[in-house]
């Protein structure tokens, strides 16, 4: 197999860690003024991501990296079409990251309210956008001869991208939901499955919708229902499990939908990686779009010497902080020190 090849699955599979991992800690985010019933009861959903939404991030750090290194022209036709996209995106990261680390600062309780906010609207955005984006990859933008985006912020929106948006929403809400199921203990614990099942069975609607339309069309390849189907398993399996009060299965039935979703938006560009809305010779191709062998050769040598490092130093850290968390566990906070880990 060649090595471009092989590096458009090691992309896809970084994506699905970046969006199995970071999607229950956007829907924890998301879901921080839904479920809490009080500021112990936030502290206690802060206190389940606390100690890895950060780790999570760094999938979609090396993610955008490989991108760049392997597949250079498709990063900057996807970073020049989808600019003020990836600012928003960016910019919601950022002052998510700063309401954790500042929400606990103060024992007030309208600052951390406001950072609270925070926290929501920089889960919301980049759970809406990143489903804007891959419709956008699978539906195609206008790129011209010379690879470079033509359109405007209006193309890249359109009924289906809204669809896919919608989407990636409503799956990363259910996740982490299931998550917050999970990790606590007593009411919360309850609201977050019956939540989970509410917010699912709308979800999975929307996710029927949207594989369909990506397979009628957008799809040459059978993959893509394959993919799709196994989508939509998983999830309504995650969704039996939830109501069942099985959370563990519900979590891993809801992170292999979104395993099987990413495989099938890739296995549908292949072996695109961007089309073009203008001219299918002008798609962009794994094979127009990449390093030169030898790059790809120095990067396949350092993934194999530090992917292991990595995932065995994220693996340790869900070990450590694994047990459930109760409002017990919450002593109060002083001012200026930091919150109490999720152990």
């Amino acid at each position: 197999m060649e090595l471009n090849v092989i590096w458009f699955g090691i992309i896809a599979t970084l994506w699905i860690g970046y969006l199995v991992l970071e999607g229950f800690d956007f829907g924890v985010g998301m879901l921080l003024a839904k479920l809490a019933r009080n500021r112990t009861e936030r502290r206690v959903m802060i206190n389940t991501i606390g100690p890895v939404w950060d780790g999570n991030e760094v999938w979609l750090l090396v993610a955008g990296g490989a991108t760049f290194a392997a597949f250079p022209d498709w990063y900057a036709t996807m970073f020049s079409g989808f600019y003020l996209p990836l600012l928003v995106i960016l910019l919601a990261l950022i002052i998510r990251g700063v309401a954790f680390e500042y929400r606990h600062k103060r024992d007030d309780p309208r600052w951390q309210a406001n950072w609270e906010r925070c926290i929501i609207i920089g889960s919301f955005v980049p759970s809406v956008l990143w489903g804007v984006a891959f419709a956008n990859l699978l539906q195609g933008v206008p790129i011209d001869a010379e690879k470079n985006f033509v359109g405007s912020l209006a193309s890249l929106i359109s009924p289906y991208t809204l669809l896919g948006g919608l989407l990636t929403c409503g799956v990363f809400l259910t996740h982490g939901a299931i998550f917050t199921a999970l990790k606590t203990l007593g009411d919360l614990r309850l609201r977050a499955r019956r939540y989970a099942v509410r917010i699912g069975l709308a979800t999975a609607v929307v996710a029927v919708a949207f594989i369909a339309w990506t397979a009628l069309a957008y799809s040459h390849t059978m993959l893509t229902w394959v993919f799709g189907g196994v989508t939509a398993i998983a999830f309504l399996a995650g969704l039996a499990a939830i109501a069942a009060g099985r959370e563990g299965w519900a979590f891993l039935g809801t992170a292999v939908a979104i395993l099987a979703f990413t495989c099938m938006v890739f296995a549908t560009l292949f072996p695109n990686v961007m089309v073009s809305s203008l001219n299918p010779a002008w798609n962009l191709t794994i094979a127009n779009s990449s390093s030169t062998p030898y790059t790809l050769q120095i990067m396949t040598i350092a993934a194999v010497i530090f992917t292991p490092i990595v995932i065995g130093y994220q693996a340790w850290t869900y070990w450590v902080f694994r047990r459930r968390l109760g409002t017990q566990h919450m002593p109060e906070a002083a001012v200026g020190s930091d919150e109490p880990a999720a152990n």
